[in-house]
Order: C-alpha cells, then sequence, then structure tokens
C-alpha cells in the first residue's frame, strides 16, 4: 500500500534471501476502505518509498528485479472499484474469517484484500508472497484463499518489526503527533500483559489472560482522564481477542498443543486541545487513528 517502512523493507529482505527474484508491489486499494474511511488522506509517499527501495536493492545487490504499480484501471479493469455492500463487481470474500476481528466494523476490508491479492497472485504467479505478522487476521486469509484456491503459492508471515518502544511499526503511524504516538503504546503493552500471564503466569483461562490487558488499558484510561485538555490523549478500544490461530474464533481456554492469537485494536481519538508549540501528526491530530497489534502465544513444548 505504499508509504513504505521498516516493516515493508524487511520482507523484501528476507524474499531476496530466498528467491533469485523479487517483485514488489504499491497500490494503494480502494476497495478495501470503506465508504466513510480514509482512502483520500491515506498517505501516497511515491518519491520517498522508490528512494527507500532504491537504496535497498543496492544493498540487496540488484535483487529487487520489478516494482509493480499498476493503475486501478489495470486492477479494476470492468467496472470502477465499489465499496459498497453487497456492491458491483467482481469480489472474493473468504468468510467466516472476513467477517471476525476487524470485519466486524470494517465489513468491506477483507473483501477488498482477498480481491487484490487474487489479482496481484494472477498477474505476477509468485512461487513466494510476504505478509508481515501485524496484519495477522489478514495472513490467516490469505492463507486460506491459497489452500482453498488450489493457489501454487507458498505464504511467508514475517514477524512484526517495532520501534523501540514497541510500537508496531505501520504506515498509519504518521497521523500520530508526538502526544499520541506516545500513548499508542497501550496496545502493544496490554497485549503483553496478557501475554506475560501465559508465559509466566501459567493462565491459561480467557478470563484470566485477558483481565490483564483490560486492566491496564483502564489504568491508562483513568490516567489520562485527571489531565487537561491540553495534555490528555482520549482512546476508546475496539477490541481484545484471543482466538485459535487458524479459524479466529475466539477461544476460552488456550490449548497448550496449539497456542493462541492475542490481537486487538484501539482508536486513538482526536485531541481535545493543542499547545502552539506541539508536534502534530500528519492531518494535525484532527482524525482518529486506529491501530492494531497481535502477539501469538507458542504452543508449550513438553
Amino acid at each position: 500500500m505504499g508509504a513504505l517502512h521498516a516493516g515493508h523493507l524487511s520482507l523484501i529482505r528476507l524474499a531476496a534471501q530466498e528467491n533469485d527474484q523479487v517483485f514488489v508491489s504499491i497500490y494503494v486499494n480502494p476497495t478495501q476502505f470503506g465508504l466513510n474511511e480514509d482512502l483520500d488522506s491515506y498517505p501516497k509517499t511515491w518519491e520517498k518509498d522508490i528512494t527507500m527501495l532504491e537504496e535497498l536493492n543496492g544493498e540487496l545487490k540488484g535483487r529487487i528485479n520489478t516494482v509493480f504499480a499498476p493503475t486501478t484501471k489495470t486492477m479494476y479493469p470492468t467496472l470502477p472499484p465499489d465499496s459498497s455492500i453487497p456492491g458491483t463487481g467482481s469480489f472474493l470474500t473468504i468468510t467466516p474469517l472476513a467477517n471476525l476481528l476487524e470485519g466486524k466494523t470494517r465489513p468491506v476490508f477483507f473483501r477488498g484484500v482477498a480481491t487484490v491479492c487474487m489479482k496481484l497472485f494472477n498477474i505476477c504467479t509468485p512461487e513466494r508472497v510476504y505478509f508481515g505478522q501485524k496484519d495477522v487476521q489478514q495472513t490467516v486469509i490469505i492463507k486460506r484463499m491459497v489452500k482453498d484456491f488450489h493457489l501454487n503459492t507458498q505464504v511467508r508471515v514475517v514477524g512484526t518489526e517495532r520501534e523501540e518502544d514497541g510500537l508496531a511499526m505501520s504506515s498509519r503511524n504518521v497521523y500520530l503527533g508526538s502526544r499520541r504516538r506516545k500513548v499508542g503504546t497501550l496496545l502493544y503493552l496490554a497485549l503483553r500483559a496478557a501475554e506475560i500471564a501465559y508465559t509466566t503466569g501459567g493462565k491459561r483461562t480467557r478470563e484470566e489472560i485477558l483481565a490483564q490487558a483490560w486492566e491496564l488499558t483502564k489504568y491508562i484510561s483513568r490516567e489520562q482522564d485527571l489531565l487537561s485538555e491540553h495534555e490528555r490523549v482520549g482512546f476508546e478500544v475496539d477490541y481484545l481477542s484471543l482466538a485459535d490461530p487458524e479459524t479466529l474464533e475466539e477461544v476460552q481456554s488456550v490449548d497448550e498443543g496449539v497456542g493462541a492469537v492475542l490481537s486487538g485494536a484501539i482508536k486513538m481519538l482526536p485531541l481535545e486541545g493543542v499547545r502552539p508549540t506541539e508536534e502534530l501528526g500528519l492531518g494535525g491530530d484532527k482524525g482518529a487513528v486506529r491501530l492494531i497489534d497481535n502477539i501469538i502465544l507458542r504452543p508449550v513444548e513438553r
């Protein structure tokens, strides 16, 4: 989707290690944005992206063979892309996976993701495709799509790249000014608290594991409520999930032989008051920013 960062580059580096030729696609796909979502304001940094790829290609000694940046007419040759429901056009749906977690509040998102990925795979016919773990639901859906439609490609999932304070790298982070950026780590911290309950505390039930995450988010919310409007950051927790790693269905307890996916989403709300010298993000911190993250709870080795 462009707006490249170190997480994207890590995918390309691994692809260069495992393949003779590397294709990089850059396309802001309109059908994975809802009618009232941020398609128009989504960061588009083509010149910067190409500079980053050129520098990386030098590091990789010319292993990036192609940057595929199609037009929307190329990707949607018959009808213009439609993000309405049920919509007009040719779409691919992967249910019930696409209706869970992110799909509950973004009903067309994974329809758009699956559709555009199928188009890209058909155009490029890759032996392997590389996705980041941060978008865990996307990786599960793409794996299901490849299996169900008998596509001759291997899906490789690469661990989430993080900032030093734990914030998952994302193209949308540019919307976060310094104040919201600092508080934005709360989702990672909440998931880490739940992970520790599993790995160190020996907790296995949903209630015991997620309680740690919910408690931390409530504590940070209370802290922010005590601050003035020129200091506080408002946020809303969309969901905290403990789910099966293949079906993404919520589980009541973790099967130690299978593990689970801890995930969540929060909405960083617009700032109520802005100080004159405050460092603001793209859009002046006037729009809500949705952050997602996840941690994989690995099976317990015996």
